[in-house]
């Protein structure tokens, strides 16, 4: 496997935490207005608000309206591909997306389905992978876990410079949320940034997360340091070289 793609490994351990990272994250309050020019007919992605739909619904907030969609299309076998509930796979996803386009699960399922089918818009959807993450994105900008989701799919695709904008925007919105910082360090580890992935490993254990994978990967790349050591080796700001004798 290509060192540009991401490890299997490190995109099964972010799907675990998403679900975690997501309970931790508060609510956001961003929106693309109604009949902006960001969410308007002409957009290559669609409407996210079409008159008739149900929704969208914030995956984040709007609990109470969810159940009715996942029970009759994002159920567990269609979660894994195994089948599709009310149709084709692709079009149960669709729906999910397209009723709760920043729903983090669905967005990886779809992305799962078009690498299944190779392809870039998968059978039974109405938009391309990448269009569900635009829509996602353009629903409610400040999702963190969208956009880690997203950057998995940018690293599978190698577009590496893209990938590292999404998780500048990440490390933006993370806050005081410990999983966001250890998922960034998975991914800054795929990315061989290894300085960036230690430190947000060191971050997230010192709020709390002392999940092993992370650190487990560090080491056996020869970076992992603990983190009192890696705070005495390195140089205090205003250190200045001693004085010959």
């Amino acid at each position: 496997m290509s060192p540009q793609h991401i490890n299997t490994s490190t995109a099964a351990t972010l799907a675990l935490t998403l679900a975690l990272t997501l309970a931790l994250a508060p609510a956001g309050t961003a929106r693309a207005q109604e009949g902006s020019s960001t969410d308007s007919g002409t957009n290559p992605c669609g409407a996210i608000r079409v008159s008739g739909q149900y929704g969208p619904f914030d995956y984040r907030k709007d609990t109470d309206k969810l159940p009715v969609v996942i029970s009759h299309h994002f159920t567990p076998q269609v979660e894994m591909l195994i089948r599709g509930q009310e149709g084709r796979i692709g079009a149960d996803i669709d729906y999910t997306l397209r009723a709760i386009p920043n729903h983090p699960r669905a967005l990886l399922a779809m992305m799962n389905l078009g690498e299944k089918e190779k392809t870039l818009q998968p059978v039974g959807a109405n938009y391309s992978v990448e269009c569900y993450f635009e829509r996602a994105i353009r629903f409610q900008p400040d999702d963190q876990v969208v956009r880690m989701v997203y950057v998995t799919y940018l690293m599978k695709q190698t577009r590496l410079k893209e990938a590292r904008t999404q998780l500048a925007a990440v490390e933006e919105l993370a806050g005081d949320n410990p999983l966001t910082y250890y998922n960034l360090g998975l991914l800054y580890f795929d990315l061989k940034d290894y300085d960036k992935s230690l430190t947000y490993a060191h971050k997230a254990r010192e709020m709390g997360v002392m999940q092993p994978g992370l650190k487990d990967k560090l080491s056996q790349v020869g970076r992992w340091v603990e983190p009192a050591a890696a705070t005495a080796s390195a140089p205090a700001p205003d250190a200045k070289p001693a004085s010959a004798p």
